[in-house]
């Protein structure tokens, strides 16, 4: 097993992981569930980002967010996706950092979250860094250096 300590592969820049904001499924505080929840289930995701005009992250909303607040105790009560909005349900605390931040840190992040979210220095949104792609990257290079190890 390769040593970590030792490696590179802590160093990587989190920029190659990066899905850019134009491409990440988002919506915005004033967005009803409907609209938020026809979002989550086309794009294939379990929670998104919520941004404001210019950009900036508010908060993220998911699924199960939605879901929840809509289960009653007798029945399901579809109105309420009309008529709340994302700012009402949506959460304010997930994981975010800067462009800037070691991708040791993004991984550990990663562990409890979904995505990470990306801002740069200003403040607006980038995008994010999906736990998959981490994954993805760190079996990569374990399977290289166990290749590498048996040649």
């Amino acid at each position: 097993m390769p040593n970590l300590q030792d490696s590179d592969v802590l160093n990587r820049s989190i920029s190659s992981f990066l899905i850019p904001a134009e491409r990440v499924a988002h919506v915005q505080p004033d967005n009803n569930l409907e609209h938020t929840l026809l979002v989550l289930v086309k794009s294939g995701y379990t929670a998104i980002p919520v941004l404001d005009m210019s950009y900036r992250l508010k908060g993220l909303i998911s699924k199960a967010q939605i879901l929840d607040s809509i289960l009653g105790l007798e029945r399901i009560e579809l109105e309420k996706l009309g008529e709340w909005k994302v700012l009402e349900l949506m959460t304010t605390d997930f994981a975010c950092v800067d462009d800037e931040t070691p991708f040791e840190r993004v991984l550990s992040l990663s562990i409890n979250h979904p995505f990470v979210c990306i801002e740069n220095k200003q403040g607006a949104f980038m995008g994010i860094i999906p736990r998959s792609k981490i994954l993805a990257y760190l079996n990569g290079y374990f399977h290289d250096k166990r290749k590498k190890s048996r040649a």
